[in-house]
C-alpha cells in the first residue's frame, strides 16, 4: 500500500509536472491517435481489455503516444508491472526483475509485464538476458523505441515479439490534444482563461509534426507569453524556436529522405528532389554524404545519356568542400536540378551488373595470351603480348581482335539507349560491332583474331 509521504510526492510531481506529462491519457478511452492500433473493435484494444496480452514492440517516433500507451496498460492489467530505462538499467537489474517474475509467478500465479522505455539502448548481452523470460512465458515483456527494431533489437527476441508500429500524430489530433489542455481545469491550462487565435493554432499544429510532446511544450511556453490572455502565431513562433523532426542521421529518416531524393532525380522531378535536399540540409544531414549520393545517381540513373551529368555532380561535391556550409548548399541544389532534369539512362549499370554476375558465375580463365603484358624477355618468350594488334595502326583507330575470354566470346553487356547523347553512342557502338563482326566472318574460325 502506497504511503502517505508516497502519495504527497506524488502529487507534488505532478504539480511541477511539464504539461506535456501532466495531460498523458489515463485511459485508452482519453487515448488519442493510432485508431489503426486502439480504436474500438482493434486487436491490441481487445487484447489490453481483456488482460490477454503478448509481448510488444512499440516502435514509433518521438511523441506518438508509446510509453502512455504502456502506461495505459499498466493501469488496466492486473500483472505486476516492472519499468526500467534502458539507460540506466544494467545486465544485474534485468536478471532481479526476471528471478522476482518467475517467484511471484509460481507462489502467487500473478503475471509480470516488463517495460523498458528505450529498449534499443539495451546491449546484447541485457537483451540476451531476457529472451528465456520471454519465450517461456515468465514475463510479458513491453518495448518502445525511436529506432528501428529490425537493426536495434537482436532478432532471436525480436521473433518472439509482436512489433506493434505507431505513427506520427494527424493533425487533427494533435489539435485535439491542444484544444484539451487549454480547457482542462484540473491538468491543463483551463483555469487561464487563455485563447489561441485560429492561425496560431494551425501553426502549432504544423510545427509539431506529428509529435503531442513537442506541441503540449510549445503550448506551455506560450501561455507563459501570451499577452492579455491571447495567444497568436507570433508567440507560437518564438516558443517553439525550431520546429519538431523526426530526422535522425543515424536512423531510418537518414536513409528515408536519401532515398526519397534519390528515386525524385530519378524520376526527372526536379520540384521534389530540391525539397528533400532542403529538409535533409536543414536537419543537418552531412552535404558531402548528400554529394556521394548525387555522384551515384549521375552514373546510375543519368548515365552516358549526359555524361556532362558526372562533371556536374563531383563539381558540386568539390564545391561543397571548398566553401562548405551554407554556402555550399546551393551547389548541391544545382547539381540535384540539372540531374533530375537530364535525360537518363541506365545502361552502364545494367552493363556493370551483368559483367560482374558473369565474373560471378563463370569459370574466371586466364587472360588470352594477346592482352597480356610482357616486360620481360622470358614472358615474350612464352609467347605473352604475341599477335596483338595496335588499334591505332587500323585506318579508323578500332580493333578487329576479341578481347573477352574465349567463354565470353561474343557476350554483349552495354546496350545504350536512344535517350541523349547516348543516341549517338548506339550508333557508333552499333558500327563497331558490326565491323568486328565482318571482320570475324573473314577470318572464320579466328585466324588473325587470337
Amino acid at each position: 500500500m502506497e504511503s502517505l509521504f508516497e502519495a504527497h510526492r506524488r502529487e507534488q510531481l505532478r504539480q511541477v509536472a511539464p504539461l506535456a506529462e501532466r495531460m498523458r491519457p489515463r485511459s485508452l478511452d482519453e487515448f488519442v491517435g493510432q485508431e489503426h492500433l486502439v480504436g474500438p473493435g482493434s486487436l491490441l484494444r481487445t487484447m489490453i481489455e481483456q488482460d490477454r496480452l503478448v509481448s510488444l514492440i512499440l516502435w514509433g517516433p518521438p511523441g506518438c503516444g508509446k510509453t502512455t500507451l504502456a502506461r495505459i496498460i499498466a493501469e488496466q492489467t492486473r500483472a505486476w508491472v516492472v519499468s526500467l530505462s534502458a539507460v540506466s538499467a544494467t545486465v544485474a537489474d534485468v536478471r532481479r526483475a526476471v528471478q522476482e517474475a518467475s517467484e511471484r509467478l509460481a507462489r502467487h500465479g500473478q503475471r509480470t509485464i516488463v517495460f523498458i522505455d528505450e529498449i534499443h539502448r539495451f546491449n546484447r548481452a541485457q537483451q540476451d538476458g531476457l529472451l528465456p523470460a520471454v519465450e517461456d512465458g515468465t514475463i510479458v515483456l513491453i518495448g518502445a523505441t525511436t529506432e528501428n527494431p529490425s537493426f536495434e533489437v537482436n532478432a532471436p527476441l525480436l521473433s518472439r515479439c509482436r512489433v506493434v508500429v505507431l505513427e506520427p500524430l494527424s493533425d487533427e489530433a494533435i489539435r485535439t490534444l491542444v484544444e484539451r489542455a487549454l480547457a482542462d481545469r484540473e491538468r491543463g491550462l483551463g483555469g487561464l482563461n487563455l485563447r489561441i487565435e485560429p492561425a496560431a493554432l494551425e501553426l502549432l499544429v504544423n510545427l509539431a509534426n506529428g509529435d503531442a510532446r513537442m506541441a503540449l511544450n510549445t503550448l506551455e511556453l506560450a501561455a507563459a507569453g501570451a499577452r492579455n490572455g491571447i495567444i497568436t502565431p507570433d508567440i507560437v513562433r518564438r516558443a517553439a524556436m525550431r520546429r519538431a523532426s523526426v530526422y535522425d542521421r543515424a536512423g531510418d529518416a537518414h536513409y528515408d529522405a536519401i532515398s526519397a531524393l534519390h528515386k525524385s532525380i530519378r524520376g526527372s522531378d526536379p520540384d521534389a528532389a530540391l525539397y528533400w535536399l532542403a529538409r535533409m540540409l536543414e536537419n543537418g544531414e552531412d552535404p558531402l554524404y548528400i554529394a556521394r549520393r548525387l555522384v551515384r545517381a549521375a552514373s546510375e540513373d543519368v548515365g552516358l545519356a549526359d555524361p556532362q551529368a558526372l562533371v556536374v555532380a563531383v563539381a558540386a561535391q568539390q564545391a561543397v568542400h571548398f566553401v562548405g556550409m551554407p554556402e555550399g548548399a546551393l551547389a548541391l541544389a544545382e547539381a540535384a536540378v540539372y540531374l533530375a532534369l537530364a535525360p537518363k539512362s541506365n545502361a552502364v549499370y545494367r552493363a556493370y551488373e551483368a559483367a560482374c554476375r558473369d565474373v560471378a558465375e563463370t569459370r574466371n580463365d586466364p587472360v588470352p595470351l594477346h592482352l597480356r603484358n610482357a616486360p620481360t624477355k622470358l614472358l615474350r618468350e612464352l609467347g605473352w603480348g604475341a599477335g596483338y594488334q595496335y588499334p591505332h595502326d587500323e585506318p579508323d583507330a578500332i580493333g578487329r581482335q576479341e578481347y573477352l575470354p574465349p567463354r565470353l566470346r561474343g557476350r554483349r553487356y552495354y546496350e545504350p539507349t536512344e535517350r541523349g547523347w547516348e543516341s549517338r553512342l548506339r550508333e557508333r557502338l552499333a558500327a563497331i560491332r558490326a565491323r568486328r563482326e565482318a571482320e570475324s566472318q573473314r577470318f572464320g574460325s579466328g585466324e588473325g583474331q587470337q
